[in-house]
């Protein structure tokens, strides 16, 4: 199996690097860089500029606003951004309900939502978890009756991300009671402006990332439902393989191994640089090794995709999402490892006394990204359900 990129691969990356480089706001850069707080502007602002410069959604048809990319571009473009590091395209729009949309729905909401899904005027988060049904999602309980051209919507959403800064979700509902439960599903498009939802933070290590969504008695034009009622359950699973071709997150982990090699040499350790110590130097073999065998797992999922000319779900994209996590993990725990003490520092901490810094500017937030990366371990699908995924669609067991 060829897993050589081509040269039109390879000039592509270089027009990626180039495009973060001089659109990217060095603010925003930085921000990223010390893990620190993004405002809603930051968010929206960047998402602009991708989709100025025809970035924004690459992946989708091209009368779409896409470019019709191949699984192996989409890699190439996701994997630099995340190693810039760079803001990816909002991942919700562009990743998960966009797909959905141009693949099941109707002439009529393809119009209306595409171009403003694209340009984050409509920014929409994913309503799937609740309480009771992490893991087992097809057990949820939020329910949608209709009532002639409408659904009445009531539930709880809970672990939702981005709702505070979102106006839309794509949700997942109840709609027949008696069905097997996978087959009683239908997928809403619900605007989070309607009267009877509240949108409740949840804070883990002082961020606020994710929350509870409440629907109450909330009414939904039928018009805003994908596809055929109670086959919700087909279009998530689209969705989740759709999305999943990334899930490794490669460049994020190498960027991450870049900036500890860098500050390691910084930081002294029995008079000698960090970066010399023969743990530290071990550790980091054993995790670059570990990042090479994901990667090449990766592009083999790529290439085989490439050859058969379509994105559909693989089992073997649940390796990725179980080593993808560890490595996200274990990069985390390494920056904590170079940061020492300081990293507990908190962003917006007081961290000099008499005009002494109490600790080098790159510290703060490096151990709330690493606790926050523990969660990684069950968003998404858990790592239990994907280990029986591959027993099932690999192992044949």
């Amino acid at each position: 199996m060829d897993l050589r990129f081509t040269e039109e691969d390879l000039l592509l990356r270089a027009e990626i690097r180039e495009f973060c480089r001089t659109k990217q706001p060095e603010a925003l850069r930085r921000k990223l860089e010390l893990g620190q707080h993004l405002e809603h502007e930051d968010y929206v602002n960047w998402q602009r500029i991708l989709d100025a410069n025809g970035f924004a959604v690459p992946h989708w048809p091209i009368e779409w606003g896409g470019r019709g990319w191949t699984a192996s571009q989409l890699y190439i473009f996701n994997e630099e951004l995340l190693r810039f590091p760079a803001l990816l395209p909002e991942n919700h729009n562009t990743a998960q309900v966009g797909p959905v949309i141009i693949a099941f729905g109707t002439d009529m909401q393809k119009q209306r939502f595409l171009p403003k899904i694209r340009n984050l005027d409509y920014w929409f988060c994913q309503g799937f978890s609740e309480p009771g049904s992490g893991s087992d999602l097809a057990s949820l309980k939020t329910s949608a009756v209709r009532k002639g051209e409408f659904y009445e919507v009531n539930g709880q959403k809970l672990w939702t991300t981005q709702a505070h800064r979102a106006n839309w979700m794509f949700c997942l509902v109840r709609t027949d009671n008696n069905a097997k439960k996978q087959k009683g599903i239908s997928y809403l498009l619900i605007d989070l402006k309607s009267p009877g939802i509240t949108i409740r933070p949840v804070h883990i290590m002082g961020a606020h990332r994710v929350n509870e969504v409440f629907f109450e008695k909330v009414i939904v034009p039928v018009e805003n439902r994908i596809g055929e009622e109670n086959r919700g359950w087909d279009y998530a699973k689209f969705l989740m393989g759709n999305s999943r071709i990334n899930v490794a997150r490669i460049g994020l982990a190498t960027g991450r191994i870049e900036r500890a090699k860098s500050l390691a040499a910084q930081v002294m350790v029995d008079k000698k640089p960090l970066s010399e110590n023969p743990r530290f130097r071990e550790k980091l073999a054993a995790l670059e090794i570990d990042l090479k065998a994901t990667e090449i797992t990766n592009m083999r999922i790529v290439a085989d995709q490439l050859k058969k000319n379509e994105i559909k779900q693989d089992p073997r994209a649940s390796i990725l999402k179980l080593k993808g996590g560890e490595l996200q993990q274990m990069t985390a725990e390494l920056l904590m490892e170079v940061a020492g003490p300081h990293a507990l520092a908190q962003q917006g901490d007081f961290l000099a006394v008499k005009d002494k810094a109490l600790g080098p500017e790159w510290a703060p937030g490096i151990a709330a990204t690493y606790y926050y990366s523990r969660a990684i371990s069950i968003v998404g699908g858990s790592n239990e359900v994907q280990r029986n995924i591959i027993a099932k669609g690999i192992l044949g067991l």
